[in-house]
């Protein structure tokens, strides 16, 4: 299981088509992870059904604070590696940075990825 770290709300000024771009590149690196035998997983594919149902108003409310990043952060506990992706990020460098601190895999880039057993 590779959790897809990546840019969500960075460089988008809270734009939600320019994050729901983020998210979707997000999703197209996990469905090329799991075509490559792999189970690729975003925080977002969680957190962002939490938040709605959390009654969430917007990026960076009581909702969100409470629930993005810590969610991202338990799954990412539960996954063997880490795939960063895209541009500058404050989460997805939290993310990897954890990642390392366990001692988990980090990579850069799918080639890098070994392949699936």
């Amino acid at each position: 299981m590779i959790l897809v770290a990546g840019p969500y709300r960075s460089g988008t000024g809270d734009d939600p088509r320019k994050m729901e771009a983020n998210v979707r590149a997000m999703n197209e690196t996990a469905l090329a992870l799991f075509r490559a035998g792999h189970l690729g997983v975003t925080g977002e594919a969680l957190a962002l059904p939490l938040l709605e149902t959390a009654g969430s108003t917007g990026p960076g409310d009581a909702a969100y604070e409470e629930i993005f990043h810590p969610l991202a952060e338990q799954l990412l506990f539960r996954c063997d590696a880490v795939l960063r992706i895209g541009g500058p990020s404050e989460g997805a460098d939290l993310m990897v940075a954890r990642a390392r601190a366990w001692g988990k895999d980090v990579y850069t880039s799918l080639d890098d990825i070994p392949a699936a057993r």
